[in-house]
């Protein structure tokens, strides 16, 4: 018998002597031990049937069912044991093998298909709409229904690719990677995929980006709704007619193992701040949204150069963009302009302040200070673009990639500010050190007007502002 039924049959035992203490189950000298015992297990029978009280009989009764169940358990418990200790083995064997299953997958897990697929199907839905949105925008740099609508537009090209990957998965991934600069080394770690599948994948939308969705969302401002109600924006910002735009330029850090197949001249992407860069051009509506973006250069040009060789340049001197706007100022005709900083050259449809250190007569500075307000929203628009696409700090892409992955962050900047998505602390640029920039022969025409043009919008500023 097993220790739990000897356990048993003992309380039974002593519970039968404290209720009928007249007739004993065991002999005075009868140990627990020796009721186990064959003889002494004879000597309890008769002592229970002699007696004269109920309670023995019950007893005798429940001892009987107990040893019978115990002998039953003792001839099955061989098979049985071997079956539990197989059944263990076998718990054991799969919990190790899962246990070492999840080891290995444990860096991806957070990032498979099927979590990307339950947090957006299921979790997503489950949070309330802020919760949600800030949740998303934290891991892929935008709100869940803006990250739908680049999936809906990118869909298509990337289902016509044979991707083995779904769109949205393929997205995310790319997004995740713009978000928080990670390198195409570390998101491979993450996500179980090959480092050259990443890089392809991010070259794959950060093209699609820059060339299908730039027409949609970075647009001159040419329609005379659009140009209206950003010039009235900026009247109401700087208090000078006509701006239709800020433009600036920002040099992109690109690390010094991206350079290595470059081959011409490596100094040439030495900036003057003493990295190696490319350097970004964009022009800004009083939206903080890019209507233009060009990325030509290497960080050794100045802004100046890289103007003259964008095509919003050619089209500008070229007359090929009609502004469907124009005013009077002191007898002057005056079309929609940009404003910029000192180095950029003074044109017709370009204007730069008097002097770069407030030198200039009180209608002048007053110009000076009111432009480099107006200017001032192009520098936080590129501080936000930096912010909320940190891969730009310090660019990790092939250098041949670089352009297209800088205007991909500019479209999807622009869906963000179109969106009104929560703009986060801006980044903050180095400040502006360049020399003014020299006027070229061929664009004296264009310089002489606006000079002229430059000081009327100065006395007309002055004058209506000493009224007040």
């Amino acid at each position: 018998m097993d220790e739990t039924f000897m356990l048993m049959l003992s309380n039974l035992l002593h519970l039968h002597n404290s209720l009928d203490p007249a007739t004993s189950l065991l002999s005075s000298t009868t140990t627990a031990a020796a009721a186990a015992s064959s003889t002494s297990s004879a000597t309890s029978s008769t002592s229970l049937l002699t007696s004269s009280s109920a309670a023995p009989l019950i007893f005798f009764t429940l001892s009987s069912l107990l040893s019978f169940l115990s002998a039953s358990k003792q001839k099955s418990s061989p098979s049985s044991s071997a079956a539990a200790k197989n059944d263990a083995a076998s718990a054991s064997a799969t919990a190790a093998a899962s246990s070492s299953k999840n080891d290995a997958a444990s860096p991806s897990s957070d990032y498979s298909v099927a979590a990307f697929r339950a947090l957006t199907t299921e979790h997503i839905w489950s949070l309330e709409a802020p919760l949600r949105e800030a949740h998303w925008r934290s891991l892929y740099g935008l709100s869940y229904p803006v990250f739908t609508t680049v999936v809906e537009k990118l869909k298509p090209y990337i289902a016509a690719s044979n991707l083995s990957l779904p769109s949205d998965y393929a997205v995310a991934m790319v997004l995740s990677r713009l978000a928080h600069g990670l390198s195409a080394k570390a998101l491979a770690s993450r996500y179980s995929l090959e480092p050259y599948l990443i890089s392809k994948i991010t070259n794959m939308v950060t093209r699609l980006l820059a060339t299908k969705l730039y027409p949609e969302f970075i647009k001159i401002p040419i329609s005379r709704r659009r140009l209206i109600e950003t010039t009235q924006g900026f009247e109401e910002l700087t208090s000078l007619p006509n701006i239709c735009g800020a433009i600036d330029g920002s040099h992109i850090k690109i690390g010094n193992g991206k350079l290595k197949h470059v081959s011409l001249n490596q100094n040439q992407y030495r900036c003057k701040y003493g990295y190696n860069s490319v350097l970004l051009q964009v022009v800004a509506d009083h939206r903080k949204i890019f209507w233009d973006v060009c990325v030509k250069a290497s960080g050794g040009a100045d802004d100046s150069a890289h103007f003259r060789d964008s095509l919003l340049y050619n089209r500008l001197i070229s007359g090929d963009i009609v502004w469907d706007k124009a005013i009077n100022v002191r007898g002057h005709h005056v079309r929609p302009y940009i404003v910029g900083d000192w180095c950029y050259p003074l044109l017709s449809f370009l204007m730069t302040p008097f002097s770069p250190n407030g030198a200039g007569t009180p209608a002048q500075n007053l110009f000076d200070g009111m432009l480099m307000k107006g200017r001032n929203v192009v520098v936080e628009a590129i501080g936000l673009l930096k912010a909320r696409w940190k891969i730009l700090k310090d660019l990790n892409v092939g250098i041949n990639h670089a352009p297209q992955t800088i205007v991909a962050c500019c479209v999807l900047h622009n869906l963000c500010q179109i969106a009104r998505e929560p703009e986060p602390e801006i980044w903050k640029e180095p400040d502006e050190n360049g020399t003014p920039a020299r006027v070229l022969e061929s664009e004296k025409q264009f310089y002489y007007f606006g000079e002229g043009l430059r000081q009327a919008l100065a006395d007309d500023l002055h004058q209506r502002l000493s009224t007040r």
